[in-house]
């Protein structure tokens, strides 16, 4: 019994045994005919995938770069554009861009330009009227028998063909343009220089001392020249007061094609001192276009 145990132990044994090995060598031949395979490194795993995403992230952050700038996003435009004004109002980027806190507004019809504080907002009142009387010229419909006018009134009135002021504001303080029909041989120069035209200007203000409540000096004028269009712009600064106001204007002037273009900035005499310099780029962006 005892010898039968101890041969089954070293049969078990044995089986085990040549199990182990035929396993073994198994493993061995798997070993050998497997491919050599190299791993690779995760970075270099991960090489292509990292310039498809440094391609679209560029791609991603030009395009959020353009937006913003198109969309002045935080004032990015126009702080980049204060780098270099000049080459910003030679584009007329500030037309859609505000340029060291100033806009500017073009005027197409009438041919005139300027800029004005960015803050400002344009008088919608204007702005309809002068819409409306745009609109009525390209109207369809038939003129008015034997030349009647509906408001001739209206008509001879100068209207201010575009007007910016402080939103909120009462009116005071504001920046407007009138445009005059004149004869076509008119000339500003024939009536003297910008000093001459500036007191004449001030009388008619005051009624040539017909109202006595009301009060005008001539403070200062100036000739500025534009050589390539054959063109003066006269440049005058003058206040007016009357019992229930004082007013500072600073006004430029020209004429050109039958058009006499003025544009006038008022502000009461408080407000003066803080809005001057404004006013004075203002004036002197004052420019015919065509």
């Amino acid at each position: 019994m005892a010898l039968q145990m101890q041969h089954r132990c070293l049969y078990t044994s044995k089986k085990v045994y040549v199990r182990s090995v035929c396993l073994a060598q198994l493993n061995d031949d798997k070993k050998e005919s497997l491919p050599n395979v190299v791993r690779l490194l995760p970075a270099e795993e991960f090489a292509s995938l990292a310039s498809v995403f440094n391609r679209r992230l560029i791609t991603g952050v030009g395009t959020a770069t353009l937006v913003a700038l198109g969309a002045n996003f935080c004032g990015l435009t126009s702080f980049l554009l204060g780098f270099s004004p000049g080459t910003g109002r030679n584009l007329k980027l500030d037309v859609l861009y505000p340029v060291q806190g100033y806009s500017r507004c073009i005027d197409t019809n009438e041919g005139f330009e300027f800029i004005y504080p960015s803050s400002w907002v344009r008088d919608q009142t204007v702005f309809y009227r002068a819409l409306g009387k745009a609109e009525s010229k390209r109207s369809l419909d038939p003129p008015q028998l034997n030349g009647m006018n509906i408001n001739p009134r209206r008509q001879n009135l100068n209207e201010p063909i575009v007007a910016f002021g402080p939103p909120g504001s009462n009116g005071e303080l504001n920046i407007s343009v009138i445009v005059s029909p004149v004869p076509l041989d008119f000339s500003i120069e024939a009536f003297g220089g910008p000093k001459e035209v500036g007191e004449a200007i001030v009388k008619t203000i005051t009624g040539s001392g017909r109202k006595p409540d009301v009060k005008g000096i001539l403070l200062e004028s100036s000739l500025r020249e534009d050589p390539m269009k054959s063109l003066n712009y006269y440049k005058l600064e003058f206040g007016v007061e009357t019992p229930s106001f004082r007013r500072h204007n600073v006004a430029i002037c020209c004429a050109r094609g039958g058009r006499l273009f003025t544009l006038n900035a008022q502000s009461p005499e408080s407000a003066w001192p803080a809005i001057k310099q404004d006013f004075c780029n203002v004036v002197d962006s004052f420019n015919l276009t065509s």
